[in-house]
C-alpha cells in the first residue's frame, strides 16, 4: 500500500512510519497543506490512501481535501483531527472524507481505520471488475431506479445521481439491494465501514445527509427516515 500522510507534527509522522514500515506499506510525509496536496496532484493514481490533518500550515485541511475530491472521488481519506469538536468531523466527513480519527490516537487504531478502509475499496474495485458489461446491464433495476456496479453510476428516473463519492456509493447500494428493510446505524457502519466506530453514528447521519442532497438534484428522495431505528430504501412512491 502506499500512504501519502498529511501531518504537520513530525513526531506523529515519524511515529507513524515505523508501523508503516512494520506493515510492508510504503510512505511519503508531506508538513503541509499545499506540499501534500501538490503531491498527490503529481501522482493521483499512485496513492492507496491519504490521511490528512485538518490543521495544517499554508493551506487548511478541509480545503486539501476538497481539492483532492475535485481530482478522485475514489481515493480514500482519512481524516486526523486534534479537535473534538463535532461540527469539524461532520464537515470533514461530508468534504468527502470516509473517516476520521481523532487525536490523541493509538497508532495500532489508525492502522486497523486504515486496514478496514483500504478492504472496503479493494472490494468495491473487484465488484466492478466481477460486474457484467455496463451497455445496458445492471446489478440494480426498479421501475425507477437503478445502479450499476462496474461503473459506479445510479440512476432515478432515469436522471444520473452524479458527485456520489465511495461511501456514499456504498450506502445507497447496501440499502437499494434490500428495499425497505430498515437498518440501523450500527448495521450501517458494519456493512459499509467494515468495522464498529463504537456507538459513534455522526458518520452514517453524515453521509445520509450529502447523498440525499446529491438524490434531490433529480428526484423525490429515496431514503427515508424511519425514526427511533434508522434509515431505508424505498422507492415505492417515486413517480415520473
Amino acid at each position: 500500500m502506499n500512504i501519502l500522510m498529511i501531518e504537520d507534527n513530525e513526531s506523529v509522522s515519524e511515529m507513524m512510519q515505523m508501523f508503516f514500515l512494520n506493515e510492508g506499506w510504503e510512505a511519503e510525509f508531506k508538513y503541509d497543506g499545499k506540499e501534500g496536496l501538490e503531491a498527490f496532484k503529481a501522482a493521483p493514481e499512485k496513492w492507496d490512501m491519504i490521511t490528512l490533518d485538518l490543521n495544517l500550515p499554508n493551506m487548511d485541511g478541509m480545503e486539501v481535501g476538497r481539492e483532492i475530491r475535485k481530482i478522485s472521488k475514489t481515493v480514500p481519506i482519512i481524516m486526523l483531527t486534534a479537535r473534538d469538536s463535532e461540527s469539524d468531523q461532520v464537515i470533514g466527513l461530508e468534504m468527502g472524507a470516509d473517516d476520521y480519527v481523532t487525536k490523541p490516537f493509538s497508532p495500532l487504531t489508525l492502522i486497523a481505520r486504515i486496514k478496514a478502509l483500504h478492504r472496503r475499496s479493494e472490494l468495491a474495485s473487484d465488484a466492478q471488475q466481477d460486474s457484467e458489461d455496463a451497455s445496458g446491464t445492471f446489478d440494480i433495476h426498479t421501475d425507477h431506479f437503478k445502479m450499476n456496479l462496474k461503473t459506479r453510476e445510479a440512476y432515478l428516473n432515469e436522471k444520473s445521481i452524479d458527485g456520489l463519492t465511495p461511501k456514499e456509493f456504498d450506502l445507497l447500494y447496501t440499502m437499494a439491494k434490500k428495499p425497505r428493510q430498515v437498518f440501523t446505524r450500527e448495521q450501517l457502519l458494519e456493512l459499509v465501514w467494515d468495522y464498529q466506530y463504537f456507538g459513534d453514528e455522526r458518520t452514517v447521519d453524515a453521509h445520509i445527509k450529502k447523498l440525499r442532497q446529491k438524490i434531490e438534484k433529480v428526484g423525490p428522495q429515496v431514503i427515508q427516515t424511519v425514526w427511533g431505528v434508522g434509515y431505508k430504501f424505498d422507492d415505492n412512491e417515486v413517480g415520473q
